[in-house]
């Protein structure tokens, strides 16, 4: 079988950031529901189509049944045959036993499971809490990029606001500060990125990662998933669910499914370095790059215009919150 051509294009992380596929893999409850060849066959296929950029999180928390899905990623890209410089790790740090257990501890920790000695990208988790210290967190960043552990970061969910100050700290402490938002954002959930605040965070050089793109399966036309999927701010997932038909019958006049649909929306915010999202077959795969060719076919002006009346969170969701 001949290698498929390259067809996912990069683009920058921030201003100093590494160059990443536009679209990028994530592993929240994907290699631990596929059939192990099945993986290794997808992955080996995503990194042959240029998809350099892996989103490998440890998702176990105590009291809940262990979880394997980053343990397996290091075994499927040995089994694929795919060398540590082929792609770039994005790793999840959680900021909820942080600073009784350090970054530095529960990064090792997380490369350990995953077989690797850094991650290209780490992603600070949501802020649940109102004690913790940006400052120490950004010199404790800071001395991890220092030390070659971690190349960049960025940060999942957070307010402009905290964005901005966490920035202010991270270049007193020699660091150049967060390179990338990863944000909800989909033809429903528009609000925050789409809003002045991270329009502003934007124009500084951070980018995006567009994250939970299709309501955890549900604009994919799974309306019950089975699985647990993210949170709903402004509790407008009933909206969503209503919103997917009408998704779906833009998508089948253009002639592609709900989820091409989706990716390719989000491909076309100005600010978006790449696009997160989870497949646990190999034609959602192949459907999901298909996106790239969706953008350059219809255009991104009309796409959005073809997707407007779909927006729910509008006036519903403070583009200033998390």
């Amino acid at each position: 079988m001949s290698t498929p051509k390259k067809v996912v294009p990069l683009r920058r992380v921030g201003t100093h950031g590494p160059d990443v596929s536009v679209l990028s893999l994530g592993s929240w409850h994907t290699y631990d529901r596929m059939a192990f060849e099945d993986a290794v066959a997808m992955v080996r296929h995503a990194v042959d189509l240029g998809i350099n950029l892996f989103d490998v999180g440890v998702y176990g928390f105590p009291g809940h049944p262990p979880v394997f899905t980053d343990v397996l990623f290091s075994a499927i890209v040995r089994a694929a045959g795919i060398s540590r410089d082929e792609y770039l790790l994005s790793s999840k740090l959680w900021l909820e036993p942080y600073p009784q257990m350090s970054l530095r501890e529960q990064l090792e920790r997380a490369l350990f499971r995953v077989g690797t000695d850094h991650a290209d990208l780490v992603i600070l988790g949501d802020i649940r809490r109102d004690d913790l210290d940006l400052n120490q967190l950004a010199v404790d960043l800071a001395e991890l990029e220092v030390d070659g552990i971690i190349g960049c970061w960025g940060v999942n969910n957070w307010s402009a606001t905290a964005i901005k100050t966490i920035r202010d700290h991270a270049i007193k402490a020699g660091s150049p500060g967060p390179q990338i938002a990863q944000l909800k954002y989909s033809p429903c959930r528009r609000s925050i990125p789409d809003g002045a605040p991270f329009a502003q965070v934007f124009a500084e050089g951070i980018t995006m990662q567009a994250s939970d793109i299709l309501e955890g399966g549900i604009l994919a036309g799974n309306k019950k998933p089975g699985r647990e999927i993210g949170r709903d701010p402004g509790g407008v997932r009933e909206r969503i669910v209503e919103a997917a038909d009408g998704i779906a019958a833009v998508a089948a006049e253009l002639e592609v499914t709900p989820a091409q649909l989706c990716v390719a929306f989000t491909l076309t915010h100005p600010s978006v370095s790449t696009v997160l999202f989870g497949a646990t077959k190999m034609q959602q795969l192949v459907d999901n790059v298909n996106a790239i060719e969706l953008v350059e076919r219809v255009g991104a002006e009309r796409l959005r215009e073809l997707l407007a009346p779909f927006w729910v969170d509008a006036d519903v969701v403070n583009p200033e919150g998390p």
